[in-house]
């Protein structure tokens, strides 16, 4: 499955400084409002040490990681969901995300000019962000309750629906997100794309000394909880650019930081959508593929091709530690470690697949 991730925020918080280290590119990071007009789309490997340990044991030829899709999007002002700034433009390319990186400034720089020239002040910014996102979807959501009030006279099943639709109005003017929401409904949302139904990460952009400062860190993330939050330095994720594993790692390490930005963000993005990875092997290649974590079998086999799903047959699986610890496929079966499972196999993170399937059904 593909997975596509907005960057949003003020102008000027560091999105596409941080944007740029993420994807290795160097989209323009100017120090003014609306350096960034039209989106800009990066596509980047899922750091995954186990393909290479795989490929040496198969001998294969290519390594194909999962991908994730960032995208840079202009920044929000105050005013967004009625034509501000860039407006209904910004909040068009947040709809077709799967989830939003919300950045937000934490650090104080008189040399990086704020949007409104005020002080940094984290809890403001994010207050900002939301109550546009929050304006957007109470438009959406009232503008389709008229259309469902006609169908819902001769239609309990609209009416159902118009139900659902004044019971969301009613919290979005409340001032409440709908992801907060215990029981929102997705299925019942899908087509109207709304903007606060959607999973936030919140990365706070900080300076050097604030990645090694926990009371920083827990003042911030007590702005959020429980929202997942990552806390990263733009500035140095930018020097880490073009170093080797072990300069940008002994780099990190000088801050107290275990992980790179770009491993920190997807490994929170696959923990607050629910997602996990599987592999598949041989001479050819070794790729990773993203699911939903709880998916079965078939499932699995249908994000490589839909006659997979359809045609489902079994599974030859083996752990990946076995693997590995067997140093080839023909050991790990005379260990006993290789396994055929069928339609009900719930997939786990360290399975290696490979899936039999009729292509006639």
């Amino acid at each position: 499955m593909s997975l596509s991730i907005g960057i949003v925020g003020l102008p000027n918080v560091g999105k596409s400084t941080l944007f740029n280290a993420l994807t290795d590119s160097e989209i323009l990071a100017a120090n003014y409002p609306f350096a960034t007009i039209e989106p800009n789309t990066g596509i980047v490997p899922v750091p995954d040490s186990r393909l290479q340990k795989l490929a040496d044991i198969y001998g294969s030829t290519k390594l194909l990681p999962a991908t994730v899709t960032f995208v840079d999007i202009a920044g929000l002002v105050a005013g967004a969901s009625k034509g501000e700034g860039l407006g209904n433009q910004f909040l068009a390319n947040i709809r077709r995300c799967d989830a939003i990186i919300h950045v937000v400034r934490a650090f104080a720089d008189p040399d990086v000019l704020r949007h409104d020239e005020t002080p940094t002040n984290p809890k403001r910014d994010i207050e900002i962000i939301n109550t546009e996102l929050i304006l957007a979807d109470l438009q959406t959501v009232e503008s389709r309750i008229p259309k469902i009030q006609k169908e819902a006279k001769a239609n309990p099943v609209k009416r159902e629906e118009l139900t659902y639709l004044e019971s969301l109005q009613r919290h979005l003017s409340e001032g409440t997100p709908l992801s907060a929401l215990p029981s929102l409904d997705h299925d019942k949302i899908a087509d109207l794309h709304l903007l606060t139904a959607k999973p936030v990460i919140y990365v706070f952009n900080i300076d050097e000394a604030g990645l090694s400062d926990p009371d920083t860190t827990a003042e911030l993330n007590k702005l959020v909880a429980p929202a997942r939050s990552v806390f990263i330095c733009a500035k140095l994720e930018e020097e880490l650019k073009g170093l080797e594993d072990a300069e940008a790692a002994e780099l990190l390490e000088s801050y107290g930081v275990k992980e790179r930005g770009l491993t920190q963000l997807i490994h929170a993005a696959y923990e607050t959508l629910g997602l996990q990875s599987y592999l598949t092997a041989g001479p050819k290649e070794v790729r990773a593929w993203t699911i939903k974590k709880g998916s079965m079998a078939p499932q699995a086999a249908g994000v490589i091709h839909t006659d997979f799903e359809r045609g489902f047959i079994a599974a030859q699986v083996v752990d990946y530690d076995d693997l590995v610890a067997a140093g080839s496929e023909q050991a790990a079966k005379a260990a006993g470690k290789v396994r055929t499972e069928g339609k009900e196999y719930v997939m786990r993170p360290g399975d290696v697949v490979e899936f039999r399937f009729n292509v006639s059904k």
